[in-house]
């Protein structure tokens, strides 16, 4: 069974014992904390329903893609490829999404490289933008849909570059961001490197790096700018030890602006 096959599995499995769950705590609703949970649980299960009949969440940005225009002759447009690190970059809140750029950004909280493979026709080729940039890795890291290698996550990054060449799309392959234990919520801390190994973080840049200059892309650097004197993500660029805080992002775009204007100008 190939790594889709597997995801999905899990998910039916996942499914399975949520409606278990609801099954035995919502047999006594009568206390208020009973219904808190059969809520919750009922609210797990639509979670779980909504990911198995989308894994790749087409539908997230089915709507926009229809609405919108085809580049003109002129326009160097942009998509962004990734998970919540690209998802929450259009936040107002951190200054909008590169504004008076033909930018477009299809990043997905939670999400890892075989879903944005999967959807990666729809959210990016089918768009015709001059280039793709790709974030991605750190929630495969993690096993947000399961145990991944850094092979596995390669193949999917390799794959995904290969698409866009094959559409003439100019590749810009985005590093991992470090990440850092620095931070706490509710009084404690919030431990990000037993998911995220800084040694796997580091390697999977490495591999990018390599594979970006032997295949002609462009590779796009925010872990040494972003990365303390300790290997980790700096504390003042981050609230959680793992997303971007408003200094993070203007860190990154910069970068980002730099990265694209190489790869418009490469003949590959």
């Amino acid at each position: 069974m190939n790594a889709l096959g597997h995801a999905i599995t899990r998910k039916v499995i996942h499914l399975i014992s949520i409606v278990g769950v609801i099954g035995l705590v919502c047999l006594n609703v009568a206390s208020q904390p009973a219904a808190n949970d059969c809520a919750e649980a009922k609210a797990q299960l639509t979670r779980a329903e909504t990911k198995l009949n989308d894994w790749p969440a087409l539908a997230r940005y089915r709507e926009a893609n229809t609405k919108l225009a085809g580049p003109s002759k002129s326009e160097q447009r942009v998509v962004f490829m990734g998970d919540s690190i690209t998802d929450s970059w259009d936040d107002p809140k951190y200054g909008g999404f590169f504004p008076g750029h033909p930018y477009i950004d299809r990043g997905i909280s939670g999400q890892t490289t075989p879903q944005m493979l999967v959807r990666f026709r729809a959210d990016v080729i089918a768009l015709h933008p001059r280039v793709v940039v790709i974030l991605a890795g750190t929630n495969d890291l993690a096993g947000n849909t399961g145990p991944m290698t850094l092979e596995a996550i390669e193949d999917n990054l390799m794959s995904m570059a290969e698409l866009a060449r094959e559409n003439r799309i100019h590749v810009v392959l985005a590093s991992m961001l470090p990440v850092s234990d620095y931070e706490a919520r509710d009084g404690k801390p919030i431990i990000r490197t037993t998911q995220r190994p800084p040694e796997k973080i580091k390697a999977l840049n490495a591999w990018m790096k390599h594979y970006a200059a032997a295949s002609k892309l462009t590779y796009l650097d925010y872990y040494s700018a972003m990365m303390d004197v300790h290997g980790f993500l700096k504390e003042e660029l981050s609230e959680d030890g793992l997303h971007p805080n408003a200094k993070g992002y203007a860190v990154m775009a910069p970068l980002a602006e730099q990265s694209i204007a190489k790869a418009l100008k490469s003949k590959n």
